[in-house]
């Protein structure tokens, strides 16, 4: 039987991942004993591998797929195939960022000010390469964790991982400037993409992953609508395309269906009923393929 190999991330991104691929039509399960979870796909193996090892262990072969944050990829270096950009985070629906971040009393005010100091981070390559493009000479030196409480007793500055900034408020922490900005990437080994099968089942799972992302923010409705009340009723609503109109029975007028944002739903909900909708019904969606 034809088998791909995927990598599940290990650590802060796992939780959102296995929801992710639960809202895809996955079930995947976890022992806290084994980096070996099982999945209900008889053509899968995952494994669990830690973000920042990822993309290494995918460009050599040694799994075919892997979930991993653009961050690690540049960080690595590695040559792999991008397959699908999928935004999501440890806590939202968002990019993350690599800030640089300083003490809230510090004299530095801008990159210019690192020359000569010294920068804690995990992401040691790309910070040197940006302050390299800065013309800056700064000592950057690897953090194994904890990289928030050394500044400012055991360095200047630090280069660190954050969705809102309120780690870094709650450290008296002050962010300068933005290194780069990171979203999940869908990674692929490059003679796995050439294999017909496993670029099938690839493109499958990232048709489905990014299905799945996008139905977190949006929700279907269904309503009913009399047949005085049509014109009006349509005026109100958006849609990805069209919505879709069924005629009830015993010509009582039709039913509605239609698929929007949540934050657009919860405003739009009152509006419909004004124009003369029956029977509202807001469901949540698995996945919106586009």
């Amino acid at each position: 039987m034809n088998k791909l190999n995927l990598g599940i991330p290990k650590g802060s991104l796992q939780e959102a991942t296995i929801e992710m691929m639960k809202k895809s039509g996955f079930t995947v399960h976890v022992s806290s004993r084994s980096y070996y979870p099982t999945i209900d796909d008889d053509e899968i193996s995952t494994r669990l591998i830690r973000p920042q090892d990822m993309s290494r262990y995918v460009e050599k072969g040694i799994i075919d797929v892997g979930l991993t944050g653009a961050d690690w990829v540049q960080e690595a270096g590695s040559d792999v195939r991008v397959v699908v950009s999928l935004a999501y985070a440890k806590q939202q629906l968002s990019k993350v960022r690599w800030v640089l971040a300083v003490p809230e009393d510090s004299k530095i005010q801008s990159v210019d000010d690192l020359q000569g100091k010294r920068i804690a981070t995990e992401l040691v390559n790309v910070t040197r390469q940006y302050l390299a493009d800065r013309g800056v000479v700064a000592d950057i030196e690897f953090s194994h964790g904890a990289t928030e409480a050394k500044a400012p007793d055991l360095v200047d500055a630090i280069v660190e991982l954050t969705e809102t900034g309120s780690s870094l408020r709650a450290n008296k922490l002050r962010i300068i400037e933005t290194i780069m900005e990171s979203t999940t990437l869908l990674v692929a080994n490059h003679n796995a993409w050439n294999n017909n099968w496993k670029r099938t089942k690839i493109e499958n799972l990232a048709m489905l992953f990014e299905g799945a992302i996008i139905a977190r923010e949006k929700v279907g409705l269904k309503m009913n609508v009399p047949n005085g009340a049509l014109e009006q009723v349509l005026k109100k609503l958006p849609a990805l395309r069209k919505p879709t109109i069924s005629t009830l029975s015993e010509g009582a007028g039709y039913a509605l269906e239609i698929v929007v944002d949540e934050t657009i739903a919860r405003k739009l909900t009152p509006e419909l009923k004004r124009a003369g909708a029956e029977g509202i019904i807001e469901y949540p969606l698995n996945k919106v393929i586009l």
